[in-house]
């Protein structure tokens, strides 16, 4: 089946309300092509939850376009480029709602989503605060030893989108590399979009992510700049750091409206 569509057909299947996850880890990797995209169409959609296993430049973009109504990573910034500015000011404000994660609670989240079940059992977060932050996440004693176990709750995902740096028209994709949890989010999500640095008639095994549950695979050359897409190009650390003095300049909106997308 071939499921390729246009970048403009791909940020439709983006509906207000949902939970947009997206690929990738910080700087590396990131589906900021698709990110743009999707703040620059007509009436972009609105009160978005982020899902990410850390959120980073992309992230920081839909924010500061106000389309992030919440956000649930375990990491939010620029990682040697320090914070992430729209995030911050963001915060500051208090006009994002931030669901308290870390590594674990968002692995068993997904995990109990692929499962099938309301929640997975896990021995993180004992002894510590997170509980108290998140009142929702209850505790459970374990019928086979009496130990007091974490109880994380599933997370569902509508919309996941991954970059990848090679896919076939059916959805057959090689990430090229920092896999993170890409692939659990492919397994989740309700529609999962690619974007590729290249996309093949047939790619030849071994792959990483399979193309049955893949809704739309868009062409993006260079679709993570200026994060990385190992091996094919870096991350281009002088743009960020143009992003980042917009941003302390006041000048979010005009650096949207630059035509920064190589």
């Amino acid at each position: 089946m071939d499921k390729t569509k246009s970048l403009d057909e791909a940020v439709l299947l983006v509906q207000d309300g949902d939970t947009l996850a997206l690929g990738g880890m910080t700087i590396y990797r990131r589906p900021v092509a698709f990110v743009h995209a999707l703040i620059t169409r007509d009436n972009p959609p609105q009160d978005l939850t982020l899902l990410a296993f850390t959120g980073g430049f992309a992230s920081d973009l839909l924010v500061g376009a106000g389309l992030i109504r919440r956000s649930r990573t375990c990491y939010f910034g620029l990682e040697t480029f320090g914070l992430a500015p729209m995030f911050t000011q963001a915060v500051r404000e208090g006009r994002l709602e931030i669901i308290e994660e870390s590594e674990a609670s968002i692995a068993c989240g997904l995990r109990a989503t692929m499962a099938g079940v309301g929640f997975m059992p896990s021995r993180a977060w004992q002894g510590t605060d997170m509980l108290r932050v998140r009142p929702d996440v209850m505790t459970i004693c374990d019928p086979y030893s009496d130990e007091r176990l974490t109880a994380f709750p599933a997370i569902d995902c509508d919309v996941a989108v991954i970059h990848v740096l090679r896919a076939d028209r059916s959805g057959n994709a090689v990430l090229g590399g920092n896999p993170t949890i890409d692939l659990e989010l492919s397994m989740v999500a309700k529609r999962l979009i690619l974007t590729a640095e290249t996309v093949e008639d047939e790619l030849p095994g071994p792959i990483d992510l399979p193309g049955l549950a893949v809704t739309a695979v868009v062409h993006a050359p260079r679709g993570a700049w200026p994060t990385s897409c190992y091996p094919a190009y870096p991350i281009d650390g002088e743009a960020i750091l143009d992003y980042i003095s917009a941003c302390n300049a006041g000048q979010f909106s005009n650096y949207l409206l630059t035509s920064w997308i190589q």
